[in-house]
């Protein structure tokens, strides 16, 4: 059965927007939710929010399904919670306080972020609490908390620990292992314990058996091992296999074949096999759309996965005996976000599709089974489902939001019934002031076609005047900005920003430029872009020809915005066409491709270097520093002083070119914050001076 919720009654009866805009902190002070999870066996949820930077943990259980606070930061410490996760019974909840889960790379001396300049150094914890009625207690330091029926295992330092549940007992060291250790995986009865062991350019799948206290490698290799599934019956393990590092460099300026396989294995003696592998060419390279593979061991014997066989990320069925992949989710669009039914039988997923115009820049949830049915609608409408969780057998879980509604979490019924949203927020957030964007699609100059999202308020009494306009440009870049509230939580901070613009006498375009996600894999992995060409910057500017194109925007004042790639897109307009870019606010972006190159993938040390020179020339060609010399717009610099995504020295070093080429610039540096903001203060302060600097700038 399709459902959709009372927002959508919100979303159709809201009034256009006054003509005082809303203040930022008011449209700042959306409830964002991440990390919904269920249990297979009862009728119990648990998910994160975040509203003004107070991280809280909720619980609730069927029929009923009434919000309970388990946990909470109580204050904008900065400090995240991540790994929700419940025991397989759902009595029990673990989650981790503190750390950088989206970070490239470790702090040095393994320090934890203190964006908040604490006088006591953070650390990375374990936290537990019984899911009914229990307070939260610190476990232990630690990370990726996994639990059994019967005990809890954890990362630290990457070594995997334990300990029972019961109250006495210590945490110990699983088992010593010379790799770096991550994705756990308990077997459905607990006594052995899946994990990979990262050892540079390979890595190996093995599996601990709590009985034995002893290891079992699973076909071990020159290559990856990673993402290991049990088996129903716990008796075997599949994963994904891919090449380790080594061989002739590959080039640099062009995309090469990635291939990838899976291999399945006895977990009491680790013989195996391979169960499938890519077929050779483009669509059969490893995925990167996030999340990988989503690689699910089934009922019946069969493996699901996410590839790009037929050009568009989608789900596919193999039987674990081997034999040939069949699709299940055929059509131009892409899977996202998959989980299975309590009985293994279907696959709960996300994707850009529905009957709705516009629905490729949305999110629906839809149920496949593995018996080549064609795929059911869950969700519909104009909104945003994601994070789709099966709650027992009578029940599913999601987030829904709507253009102007943000996130909330609804439980409805498995066969015909009504939905619920759950309180758990006090419901004032202002969502009738709000705009509802517009889809557009745009060309670029090599006929490239671009899908945006349009923000234009119409505000009352604001005369017959033409509206400056300004670009916004996403990160990732693997990203998809999408026709509402986001499911990323950066996302939904630059939503509510573009809403302020737009409130403020802007119009705002956002543009989903090529290498994104969403539109299909050669739209993800275009000809020369980035380090090799930056072909992206078409789809930039095609968007900024659309907006002066636009009868109510002022063609001589447009400005561009955007973090992290969006960032380095942002430099990059600026540098190169200050006489389209009068302004800008550059985030943490990226202004030498070839520093961070050098930094971060520099060939091995030996005589072959493929084409790392020409690559390089290429690189810094690609770069905003590359063209200072034609920069002439003004920009606001902002960086975290910790950033462990894009170095600090990336923004240092654009500082210094600007002093020399005299180009206008403000900076905010934010000391100790990561590269996305961990205090609701920080983005606070970022948001209103990105505001203020475009109104300064554009609407004098």
């Amino acid at each position: 059965m399709t459902h959709t919720t009372w927002l959508v009654t919100l979303a159709v009866i809201a009034a256009p927007a006054a003509s005082a805009p809303v203040p930022l902190e008011t449209l700042l002070s959306y409830p964002f939710v991440n990390e919904l999870v269920a249990v297979d066996r009862g009728e119990r949820i648990a998910w994160l929010t975040t509203v003004k930077g107070v991280r809280t943990v909720w619980t609730a259980a069927g029929p009923a399904f009434e919000a309970r606070k388990v946990a909470s930061t109580g204050a904008d410490d900065g400090q995240e919670l991540t790994g929700l996760t419940f025991s397989p019974d759902g009595a029990r909840l673990a989650w981790v306080r503190g750390g950088d889960h989206d970070a490239n790379w470790p702090a040095e001396g393994g320090l934890q972020p203190n964006p908040a300049s604490a006088a006591d150094q953070p650390k990375l914890a374990i936290w537990t609490a019984l899911a009914a009625n229990g307070p939260a207690t610190k476990l232990a330091e630690g990370d990726a908390p996994a639990l059994s029926a019967s005990r809890i295992a954890w990362l630290a330092d990457g070594a995997v620990w334990s300990a029972t549940f019961d109250a006495k007992a210590k945490p110990a060291r699983l088992f010593f292992d010379r790799g770096k250790d991550g994705d756990l995986a308990w077997s459905p009865d607990g006594s052995r314990l899946a994990f990979v062991s990262q050892r540079g350019d390979h890595s190996f799948v093995g599996v601990w058996s709590v009985a034995a206290k002893a290891v079992t490698w699973l076909m071990p290799s020159t290559g990856r091992d990673e993402s290991p599934v049990w088996s129903p019956d716990g008796g075997r393990v599949a994963f994904v296999h891919r090449p380790g590092d080594g061989g002739a460099p590959e080039p640099l300026l062009t995309e090469s074949y990635q291939p990838w396989s899976i291999r399945i294995a006895d977990a009491a003696t680790g013989a195996g096999r391979e169960a499938w592998r890519s077929p050779a060419g483009m669509n059969g390279s490893f995925p990167e759309v996030p999340g990988g593979p989503m690689l699910h061991w089934m009922a019946g014997g069969t493996l699901t996965f996410r590839a790009e066989l037929d050009g568009w990320a989608h789900l596919y069925a193999l039987p674990a005996e081997g034999g040939v992949a069949k699709l299940l989710t055929p059509g131009n669009f892409i899977v996202e976000s998959v989980r299975a039914t309590a009985d293994r039988a279907a696959l709960l997923y996300t994707a850009n599709t529905g009957g709705e115009a516009g629905d490729d820049d949305r999110r629906h949830i839809f149920q496949v089974g593995l018996d080549g049915r064609v795929p059911e609608a869950i969700t519909s409408g104009r909104g945003v489902e994601f994070l789709p969780a099966a709650v027992g057998r009578d029940f599913t879980a999601y987030v829904s939001a709507y253009a102007q509604h943000p996130a909330t979490v609804v439980v409805a019924p498995t066969g015909d019934g009504d939905e619920a949203a759950i309180p758990f927020a006090s419901d004032t957030y202002p969502s009738d002031a709000l705009v509802i964007p517009q889809r557009v699609t745009f060309t670029a100059a090599d006929g490239t076609l671009v899908h945006g999202q349009l923000f234009d308020a119409k505000i009352v009494g604001g005369g017959a005047a033409k509206k400056p306009g300004v670009i916004f440009v996403h990160g990732g870049p693997p990203r998809q900005m999408l026709l509402g509230w986001s499911y990323m939580d950066y996302y939904s901070n630059a939503y509510a920003v573009n809403q302020a613009l737009a409130q403020r006498g802007f119009v705002v375009l956002s543009v989903n430029y090529r290498l994104g996600i969403g539109y299909g894999r050669a739209f993800q992995h275009p000809a020369h872009a980035g380090p090799a060409g930056a072909s992206e910057y078409l789809d930039v500017v095609a968007g900024a020809r659309y907006l002066q194109a636009l009868a109510g925007v002022d063609p001589a004042r447009i400005g561009i915005w955007g973090g992290s790639y969006g960032g380095y897109l942002t430099g990059l307009a600026l540098a190169r066409n200050s006489d389209i870019f009068k302004a800008g606010v550059d985030l943490h972006g990226v202004h030498d491709w070839s520093r961070l190159m050098s930094e971060e993938a520099a060939p091995a040390k030996r005589y072959e270097q493929g084409d790392w020179a020409t690559f390089m020339k290429t690189a810094f060609a690609s770069s905003p520093d590359a063209d200072v010399a034609t920069w002439r717009s003004p920009v606001l610099l902002i960086h975290g002083d910790d950033d462990r995504n894009v170095r600090f020295n990336q923004t240092v070093d654009l500082a210094r070119r600007l002093d020399v080429a005299g180009v206008p610039y403000e900076e905010l540096v934010l000391p100790d914050e990561i590269h996305g903001f961990l205090r609701h203060a920080s983005w606070l302060k970022v948001d209103a001076a990105t505001i203020d600097f475009l109104v300064r700038t554009l609407k004098p």
